[in-house]
C-alpha cells in the first residue's frame, strides 16, 4: 500500500463525517432507551428522532426503517456486552475460571433492562430467529471458541473438537438466558440455570 493510501486510511474524519457519525450515534442511544424502556412495539418513529434531537430525514439517510435502526442497536448491545465479558475474563488467569467467569458474567447480563428488552425479547421477533442466531453467533462463538481452546491447551479440559462444542456452549447458554429473561423469578432462574450450565461444563473437565 502506498505513503498516500496509508494516510488517506488513518486520517481524521472530516467534519462532515463527524457529524454525520454523531448524528447516528444519537440515534441509536435514544432508540437503545426508548426500546429499553418500553419495546420495540410501542415506540414510534417520531419519539426517537425527538429524543435524539434530529429529523426524521436524517433518521432515514441512516437507515431505511424502523426495523433497520433495532438492527443497530441490537448490534450496540451485543457487541457491548462481549467487550464487557471479555474484559472480565481477561482479569482471570487461571483457564477453568475464565470459562466460569465468562459464564457468570453472561448470565449477570442476561437480567439486564437492555439486553432482556432487546437481545432476548424482541430481537428474536424483529428480525427473526435465523438472523438473531447469525448475530449472536457473531459476537458470542469466537470469544467462547477461544477460552475453550485455551483451557484445552493448558490440559484443563479433555481433548474435544472445539468449535463444535462451542456452538453447543453458546446455544445453552442462550437458551439460558431465554428461562431468565421470561422467568416470573428471574433471580432464581438465574441460579438454577448457573448451576445448570457449570455442571454441563464440569463435565468437560480433565
Amino acid at each position: 500500500m502506498s505513503t498516500r493510501s496509508n494516510a488517506a486510511a488513518t486520517a481524521p474524519p472530516t467534519r462532515r463525517e463527524a457529524e454525520a457519525r454523531a448524528t447516528r450515534d444519537a440515534l441509536v442511544g435514544a432508540a437503545l432507551d426508548l426500546f429499553t424502556e418500553r419495546g420495540y412495539a410501542a415506540v414510534g418513529t417520531e419519539e426517537i428522532v425527538a429524543r435524539a434531537k434530529v429529523t426524521r430525514g436524517a433518521l432515514y439517510h441512516h437507515f431505511e426503517d424502523k426495523r433497520d435502526l433495532f438492527r443497530a442497536v441490537h448490534e450496540t448491545v451485543e457487541r457491548e456486552l462481549i467487550e464487557r465479558i471479555a474484559a472480565s475474563m481477561e482479569a482471570t488467569q487461571d483457564p477453568w475460571e475464565v470459562l466460569v467467569t465468562g459464564t457468570l458474567a453472561f448470565l449477570d447480563a442476561c437480567e439486564e433492562p437492555a439486553v432482556k428488552q432487546i437481545a432476548l425479547t424482541d430481537a428474536p421477533a424483529v428480525l427473526g430467529w435465523k438472523e438473531w442466531r447469525e448475530v449472536d453467533n457473531r459476537y458470542g462463538l469466537g470469544l467462547t471458541r477461544a477460552a475453550l481452546q485455551n483451557a484445552v491447551d493448558a490440559g484443563v479440559l479433555k481433548p474435544i473438537d472445539v468449535d463444535s462444542m462451542a456452538h453447543l456452549l453458546v446455544a445453552a447458554l442462550s437458551e439460558a438466558a431465554f428461562l431468565i429473561a421470561n422467568a416470573e423469578r428471574p433471580r432464581k432462574a438465574r441460579d438454577q440455570v448457573q448451576e445448570a450450565i457449570l455442571d454441563l461444563a464440569g463435565g468437560l473437565r480433565a
